[in-house]
């Protein structure tokens, strides 16, 4: 059974809209079983899971936001 997290707004608050939640929860689970199914590859060919995780895990570090607008140079 697949869990979803509550998605929350800037603010802290809980998403309201139903289309944004929808849109969210979509990708969420289609991400998850993509990295379910890297992992089970990679696991299969012998790779360390630990190495896999933490390769995910700065995989995800890595990710740029493109709306952040606190780095902007003047």
């Amino acid at each position: 059974m697949e869990h979803f997290p509550t998605w929350q707004a800037t603010d802290g608050s809980p998403l309201s809209c139903v289309e944004k939640i929808k849109v969210l929860n979509d990708n969420f689970g289609e991400l998850r079983e993509m990295m379910q199914d890297a992992l089970e590859d990679a696991l299969l060919m012998g790779c360390d899971e630990e190495q896999f995780r933490k390769v995910m895990r700065d995989l995800v570090a890595e990710l740029h936001n493109p709306y952040d607008t606190s780095d902007k140079q003047d």
